[in-house]
């Protein structure tokens, strides 16, 4: 336990599956050392950001969001102000500087001394000295990254009653030149399967019914001699857990292994989140994702066969330097002939550090041509979206409840597809199982009908 007072901590958390993730550890770990969690960061003595830095938009989001934050130490200057996460890492020591008020900055792989780092802060021990005369205590920077470090045996404080994020692996051995992952999450770090199986059995004896497996390329998972879709069958048959899911994986790992036990084990989801980022060979060469739109295809061919009525969900990248016009139509072409249910959508976003920096300078596309070409991706992908939700009004599916809804009596859930319905219910229908007739659609989003 600490040597301090019980505090309390508030996590502010931006970014992927893996970030909210990293947001419980925290909590869990802070609150094993005898925190409480806050429910705003007014009320918290210690007051983190968890951040991402996958694009540049999301690390100016979070400066001006840490900036909004600073307002809370000049009314009570023992508040501790950090920032944590893969911003955390990339940025280091440079985030001291440029945010001289920010006390702790600390990446992905130092989570576990968090207690201790905290209780450093305070007493000003093993701490740098303020670089900038507006700061009046010491900082501290934590960016060891650890190739052992896989947060075993440590607890996280699970947000939702319904299902649990669970990581099997963090870091990534793929080398993509787009990426920043690699560079602060480490190389690949995989969990013991026992120790995976073993938070799962706890997680459905808490009553938690769903779980997600997470990872950076989940599927290349191997630990001790199992591979990815053993562990996967292994965690599709613990009693009590109703629906399993994972993200995210690489298309150059998914084998007829592993789509055969997602179309054996009627506990996996009807559902695959497969990133395809370009639809032409070149692009993805020089994006270094070892993989051809042929191969692909053949990929979504074979997952289509084997898993009748699966959604297909994936991740697009516009405007990648030396993209040009007649490859963004192939992408735009490919879009329109694999219909993916959902898709995530991006234009290129310059990450110092990662090898597509060094591209020659007029490869890089002008940032109005970039907008436009995602604005286009975006209206050929919603067309499709809306045209595949459309042909499903009508259909009763399984709804797991996740939360109330955002109208007077209406709750929120997902169907096995991953499709969110809102619908009337009633509140304490939230963690349970409920058939609902889907009676419209926005395009993303269905509305539905509570049946007996």
């Amino acid at each position: 336990m600490t040597e301090f007072p019980k505090k309390s901590v508030y996590v502010e958390t931006y970014g992927c599956q893996m970030n909210i993730s990293d947001g419980e550890l925290m909590e869990g770990i802070l609150v094993d050392e005898g925190y409480e969690v806050s429910s705003s960061p007014e009320q918290a003595d210690v007051v983190l950001v968890n951040t991402c830095a996958i694009r540049e938009h999301a690390e100016e989001r979070v400066l001006g969001r840490v900036g909004q934050l600073y307002a809370l130490k000049k009314n009570r200057p023992e508040v501790i102000l950090g920032v944590t996460g893969c911003m955390a890492q990339r940025l280091g020591e440079v985030l001291l500087k440029r945010a001289p008020y920010v006390d702790l900055v600390m990446g992905p792989d130092g989570y576990r001394s968090l207690p201790e780092q905290l209780n450093k802060i305070r007493t000003g021990a093993n701490s740098v000295p303020s670089r900038s005369p507006k700061k009046r205590g010491p900082q501290l920077a934590v960016l060891d990254l650890s190739i052992e470090e896989n947060y075993e045996g440590l607890t996280q404080r699970r947000s939702s009653q319904v299902g649990a994020w669970v990581p099997i692996q963090r870091g990534c051995n793929h080398r993509c030149t787009f990426c920043i992952v690699p560079y602060v999450r480490g190389p690949e770090k995989n969990r013991k399967s026992r120790e995976v199986l073993s938070e799962i059995q706890e997680i459905a004896e808490s009553g938690r019914t769903e779980v997600t497996l997470l990872g950076q390329t989940v599927n290349s998972y191997e630990s001790e001699g199992v591979v990815f879709h053993d562990l996967l069958r292994s965690v599709a048959r613990i009693p009590g857990i109703r629906r399993v899911r994972f993200t995210s994986p690489h298309p150059n790992d998914v084998t007829p292994e592993l789509l055969e036990v997602m179309a054996e084990e009627p506990n996996i989801c009807e559902q695959l989140h497969l990133p395809l980022q370009s639809g032409n060979d070149m692009v993805l060469r020089r994006m270094l994702r070892r993989y051809t739109v042929e191969t692909f295809l053949e990929k979504v061919q074979l997952a289509r066969n084997l898993i009748p009525g699966l959604s297909l969900s994936t991740d697009i990248i516009v405007a990648f330097p030396g993209e040009t016009e007649s490859q963004f139509e192939d992408t735009l072409r490919l879009l329109r002939e694999i219909r993916f249910d959902d898709a995530y959508t991006y234009k290129y976003s310059l990450r110092d550090g990662t090898p597509a920096t060094r591209f020659p300078q007029e490869y890089f596309v002008s940032k109005d041509e970039a907008q436009n070409r995602l604005a286009k991706l975006i209206e050929v992908h919603r067309s499709i979206q809306a045209e595949i939700n459309e042909a499903e009004v009508g259909r009763t599916e399984e709804v797991l409840v996740e939360k109330e809804g955002r109208k007077s009596g209406q709750v929120l859930g997902r169907t096995r597809r991953n499709k969110a319905v809102a619908f009337i219910a009633p509140a304490d229908a939230i963690g349970t199982y409920q058939q609902v007739l889907l009676t419209g659609t926005t395009g993303a989003t269905f509305m539905g009908e509570l049946l007996d």
